[in-house]
C-alpha cells in the first residue's frame, strides 16, 4: 500500500512583514490626528489662562497645557512606537506659531525640545514609563518659544505688539509681571505640571486603553496588520471633526493675535 499524500511539513503561510523604523504615510496621518488633539489642548490652556491679566496668564500657558495634554502624548508614543512622531508633532505646533507671527525662537524651541524628547523616549523603545515621563517633561518646554521673548527680547516683543495695533497700556500690562522671579516660577510650573500631566496620562492609559496589562502591550503592533495586541481603537466621525474645528478656530486666533 502506498502512503496517502500528506501536505509538506513546511508552512505556506506568508511571513509577517518586517517592522519598519521609518515613518510611513499611515504614521504621518496618525501624527496629524494627535497633533490636532494636542493643539486643542493648547487652545484649552489658552482659554483657561485668559482670566489672568496681561503677560501673567500667557507665561503659565505652557504649564497648563502640560497639565492637560499627558494623555495625548502618551497615546501617540504608544500608538506609534517609533522615532519621529514626537518630533513631527512638535514641529507642526511650532510651524503654526511661526506663521501666526511669533518670533523665530518659537519655532526653534518647537524643534529642539521635541527632538530631545523623541530621543529620550526612543532610548526606552517607547515602553519605559520613566523615560516616557522624562520625555514628556522635556517636550512640554517646546511651548516656551512664544513666551521666552518676554524676558530675553523685550524690545522686539513690544515692537511686535505695536505692529499688531496694541496700545501702550496693553503693552505695559503685558510686561508688568515679567521679571527674573516669574521666569523661574513659570519654568518650575512647567516641570511640576508636566510631571503631573504625564503621570496622569500614563494612569489613564493603564486604566482605560490597555487591556493586556502594560504600556508595551499597547505599543506593540497596534494599528499594524496581523499584529494587534489590543482591541482599543480611536475613531473620529465627521461630526467629531466639525466640533473640533468650531471650537478650535476662535481659540487659535486668540493664540495667534492675542499674545
Amino acid at each position: 500500500m502506498t502512503a496517502p499524500n500528506t501536505p509538506a511539513e513546511t508552512s505556506d503561510q506568508p511571513s509577517k512583514p518586517a517592522k519598519s523604523g521609518k515613518l510611513e504615510v499611515s504614521d504621518l496621518i496618525t501624527i496629524g490626528i494627535f497633533a490636532a488633539l494636542y493643539f486643542v489642548m493648547v487652545c484649552i490652556a489658552t482659554l483657561v489662562s485668559t482670566p489672568f491679566t496681561g503677560g501673567f496668564g500667557s507665561i503659565f500657558l505652557p504649564a497648563i497645557a502640560a497639565l492637560i495634554s499627558g494623555c495625548v502624548y502618551m497615546l501617540l508614543a504608544a500608538r506609534l512606537g517609533k522615532f519621529g512622531g514626537i518630533t513631527v508633532m512638535g514641529v507642526i505646533i511650532g510651524l503654526f506659531l511661526f506663521i501666526s507671527g511669533h518670533f523665530v525662537l518659537s519655532f526653534i524651541a518647537s524643534i529642539v525640545f521635541p527632538v530631545a524628547a523623541d530621543l529620550i523616549a526612543s532610548a526606552g523603545k517607547y515602553k519605559s514609563k520613566a523615560l516616557l515621563l522624562v520625555s514628556y517633561v522635556v517636550f512640554s518646554y517646546g511651548l516656551t518659544g512664544p513666551i521666552l521673548p518676554l524676558w530675553f527680547m523685550k524690545d522686539a516683543y513690544a515692537a511686535s505688539l505695536q505692529a499688531r495695533g496694541k496700545d501702550a497700556a496693553y503693552i505695559d500690562g503685558v510686561f508688568d509681571n515679567i521679571n527674573t522671579g516669574t521666569f523661574f516660577i513659570s519654568m518650575i510650573a512647567i516641570l511640576v505640571c508636566a510631571i503631573l500631566g504625564g503621570w496622569f496620562g500614563q494612569r489613564m492609559m493603564k486604566k482605560h486603553f490597555i487591556k493586556a496589562g502594560s504600556v508595551a502591550a499597547l505599543t506593540k503592533g497596534l494599528g499594524r496588520e496581523g499584529e494587534h495586541t489590543s482591541h482599543t481603537k480611536i475613531r473620529m466621525t465627521v461630526i467629531d471633526w466639525l466640533v473640533m474645528i468650531v471650537v478650535t478656530v476662535p481659540l487659535a486666533l486668540d493664540i495667534a493675535w492675542g499674545m
